[in-house]
Order: structure tokens, then sequence, then C-alpha cells
């Protein structure tokens, strides 16, 4: 199983920015996510093509799991 977490933001141009991380941790806190997404904003660390990310939009994590299955 892989979890991918999902940050959203809105930026200066009135675009939505995302970012996906993979494999996170099974444990990560939604404190946690609020706490890196508003030190993405803060520091201004990314350069999207819609202008600078100025706030914050919104997060999910995905579960993905996969099975393989035997066609030979």
């Amino acid at each position: 199983m892989s979890k991918t977490l999902t940050m959203n933001f809105l930026t200066s141009g009135g675009k939505k920015a995302s970012l996906n991380v993979n494999n996170v941790k099974d444990d990560l806190s939604q404190d946690e996510v609020k706490a890196a997404m508003n030190t993405i904003v803060a520091k201004n660390i990314f350069a999207p093509k819609g202008g600078d990310i100025t706030s914050v939009d919104s997060a999910e994590i995905t579960d993905r799991t996969s099975t393989q299955l035997q066609v030979r």
C-alpha cells in the first residue's frame, strides 16, 4: 500500500497549485500537514506558473493498493 499526500494552494494569480508527496508515513497528522503547508506559504520556496503561492487551500491523503495478476 502506498500513500500520497496532495497539498493544494492558491496563487497570487488566482489559480490553484498542487504539490504531491509520495510514500508519506502512516501516522502523518493533520497538524503536521498544516504546519508544512504554512511553512511553504511563508517561505515562498516554490514558483508555480500561476504566480507566488499565497495561501493554503486544502489537502488530502490518497491510499493506493495494487494487486499483481499472473497473466502469463
